[in-house]
């Protein structure tokens, strides 16, 4: 994930440096900076260390002058000295119990972050609920048609091979073509929970579809556009989760998406081996239109979630995303350092990519080091998962 998100690096490396950068240190070997916008000369790809952590190396009185603007700026001074504080913990996280300004128990909620990290506010595993059953959905969307496609062949005269594996790819057809690509302007306009929300409708909508087909021209049109909701779905939930987590917590909470799009590929086989026994003109219709339960608790639960406190960063909604941090954090400190730590990193990706395009942007994946390596991680991990051949067995076996 992202670094801005939360001060995490520093929690678990003390070889990044973090304790160098102390707020109280007269003599720094790393340069100052003299605010969170100081990178005015710095290349690209020099520019990650600024990234690990954009707090480092700012003088403490530039520090506090800097959240007194933006606690002024966004109409939060009643709450200024709990951002100076918050801003204090984000730049030195290692140091953060030596802060003479902390009370005891702020010092205990920092502490306990790592010696309870599971100890978090239920709102954060209502919303981690959600995004778990929203990867059920399209575990369960996958596997479903693996016991019906065995019947509705003959119940729909499919006996070409080519048409079969139009109409069993038809959802992956969708995601890469369309799909995918709608992501960024439905996260734009609708926000996560909105995109969210916006794709399970989708995918109900197409399970009742595919249910009632009675042609398959009407079932390819129907899984083709099940696959419009799953390319934004998953590109939309794993982000949402790691907006709203914590730093200690938050690799687990994401990395429950493949374990529950797991459990919804064998809530798919169980649906095939359930109606199997029923005549076959109703049985794959049940098959493919049972799918149609998970998506709609997911459509009822996802406004029940806050927003992601990050998407309303960018959209300089900053007072919501406080109030977004407030219920999904422990305290009020945590809160408080977090939504200052963030709001830090959006300003200066704002910095970074002024006056780019899409096209500059994209060449970055490739030249800038760090962004390379994250591809070419990714897209390693991503051939090698469509390789195995784990969906030829959740759509054919």
């Amino acid at each position: 994930m992202k670094d801005e998100l939360g001060p995490d690096a520093g929690h678990q490396k003390k070889a990044d440096g973090m304790d160098e950068a102390s707020p109280t240190a007269e003599h720094s070997e790393k340069p100052r900076r003299s605010s969170i916008y100081d990178i005015e000369g710095r290349p690209a790809n020099k520019l990650s260390a600024v990234f690990k952590n954009p707090l480092e190396g700012i003088p403490r009185q530039q520090l506090m002058e800097d959240v007194d603007r933006f606690c002024a700026q966004y109409g939060l001074e009643a709450h200024k000295e709990l951002f100076r504080k918050g801003a204090l913990i984000s730049q030195n996280p290692q140091d953060a119990h030596n802060l003479p300004e902390l009370t005891e128990g702020e010092r205990a909620a920092i502490r306990r972050e790592h010696t309870h990290k599971w100890s978090q506010p239920w709102q954060l595993y209502f919303m981690a609920s959600m995004c778990s059953l929203a990867a059920a959905v399209q575990g369960m969307d996958e596997t479903v048609n693996n016991g019906a496609q065995a019947i509705y062949l003959k119940e729909l005269n499919i006996k070409s091979e080519y048409i079969t594996g139009l109409v069993v790819g038809a959802p992956y057809l969708a995601c890469a073509v369309i799909g995918c690509w709608l992501t960024e302007p439905m996260n734009r306009y609708l926000a996560r929970r909105g995109t969210i929300w916006v794709s399970c409708f989708i995918a109900a909508v197409a399970s009742v579809w595919e249910g009632v087909c009675n042609s398959w021209v009407n079932l390819f049109i129907a899984r083709f556009v099940l696959g419009l909701g799953i390319g934004s779905k998953s590109s939309t939930v794993p982000v949402y989760a790691a907006e709203c987590s914590p730093a200690p917590i938050r690799g687990a909470l994401v990395m429950m998406w493949q374990m529950w799009t797991a459990f919804g590929i064998m809530l798919g086989n169980i649906m095939g081996v359930a109606f199997m026994g029923l005549p076959d003109n109703l049985s794959w219709r049940l098959m493919l239109g049972s799918t149609v339960v998970l998506p709609l608790v997911v459509c009822a639960q996802v406004y029940l979630c806050p927003e992601s406190p990050r998407w309303l960063i960018e959209h300089n909604k900053i007072n919501k995303a406080y109030e977004a941090f407030r219920i999904l954090r422990p305290s009020d400190i945590q809160a408080a350092r977090d939504l200052y730590y963030a709001y830090v990193g959006v300003q200066l990706e704002r910095e970074v990519n002024k006056g780019k395009n899409f096209f500059t942007m994209f060449l970055e994946l490739f030249t800038i080091p760090r962004n390379a390596r994250a591809t070419l991680a990714t897209w390693i991990v991503m051939f090698l998962q469509q390789f195995c051949g784990v969906n030829v067995i959740a759509y054919y076996c």
